[in-house]
């Protein structure tokens, strides 16, 4: 294992530690795994909290900042943050409006989630809501799509509930607002090779020389076929199909693409995917939007991508579009 570390069990800490000091106008490190937005809540204002394993900065930490979330529980890389800190994450988020939990569709995640909702009912009075994001078209059929994997729609839904709860609406608005912004995501990833975690020490998965793995998970779930690698089209138009035949995009239509890196993938690489998936999406006669290109929501080393497209309406855009602030993603 080639890492730039001190010792595995240091690891999240450690970049937590030099996280905050990097970038302390959007981030404090209030209590151990517990990233607030400086300067603390904003009172009367909804507040709006994830939480997630390290090993995919951005997310879950990056994006918390005005206009984007208020608070993040962070766990060990690929696992859940415990019930105590994500309760305390939204003790941090929470100025007096109720706090909205938006996070990934993972089992741990949502018991843990369930549970400091409970704990900050009980102790603190504060009222919470959910939304989950499910947006992976490839980890279950249409018809079951709540056990769907949350990926990179997250991006998109923390952008559009953020600017939601800037504008000081409601608890129940927000919350709708988010939904609506998950609900109209939809993912899809491939793999070159896998990542390695530092506690563990070894590569997640092995994959061959020359093949590829297409639908594979952020946490190195399997995917559903692996073969020889193909050409940068070919796997940037089996991706669109899939997300197409899940959710169809037609003339006059408008939405925002992410074309994402899962960590080793290079910015250039993802551009030649991007220029596939903009005549793709005009032959249909849909319009993007404010697309993004890079690495938003990353599975270590991994090489791979992901792609991530949201249909947009006039309150979806509009959100998407609002001013927003943090060190990976500004909107101005």
């Amino acid at each position: 294992m080639k890492k730039i570390l001190n010792s595995p069990a240091s690891y999240v800490d450690e970049m937590l530690e030099g996280f905050t000091a990097a970038h302390p106008e959007f981030y404090a490190q209030p209590e151990r795994r517990v990233i607030a937005r400086a300067g603390g809540a904003v009172k009367g204002k909804v507040g709006i909290v994830t939480g997630g394993g390290s090993g995919h900065l951005p997310i879950f930490t990056g994006y918390v900042g005005p206009g984007f979330l208020d608070a993040c529980a962070i766990g060990d890389v690929f696992a859940s943050p415990s019930a105590e800190q994500m309760a305390s994450a939204i003790r941090q988020a929470d100025g007096g409006a109720g706090v909205l939990r938006l996070y990934g569709n993972y089992g741990g995640d949502v018991m843990n989630f369930d549970m400091a909702g409970e704990m900050v009912e009980m102790e603190n009075d504060i009222r919470t809501t959910t939304v989950l994001l499910a947006d992976d078209v490839v980890s279950a059929p249409k018809e079951e799509a709540e056990k769907r994997r949350g990926v990179a729609g997250m991006v998109y839904a923390f952008k559009i509930a953020g600017a939601a709860a800037e504008t000081m609406a409601d608890l129940d608005e927000v919350t709708r607002v988010a939904q609506k912004a998950a609900d109209a995501c939809r993912s899809i990833g491939m793999a070159l090779s896998p990542c390695i975690v530092p506690q563990a020490g070894k590569a997640t998965f092995e994959i061959g020389e020359g093949e590829m793995e297409m639908g594979m998970g952020i946490h190195g779930e399997p995917g559903i076929w692996r073969d020889k690698l193909k050409p940068a089209d070919a796997i940037t138009d089996e991706m669109i199909d899939r997300i197409v035949a899940d959710h169809p995009f037609g003339k006059g239509d408008r939405l925002s693409v992410l074309v994402n890196s899962l960590g080793a993938t290079p910015l250039e690489e993802l551009y030649i995917m991007y220029r596939r998936v903009k005549a793709r999406f005009a032959d249909m006669g849909a319009e993007i939007v404010m697309p993004l290109v890079g690495r938003y929501a990353t599975s270590m080393e991994m090489t791979g991508a992901t792609i991530t497209t949201i249909a947009l309406d006039g309150e979806l855009e509009t959100h998407l579009k609002a001013p927003a602030a943090c060190a990976y993603w500004r909107v101005v």
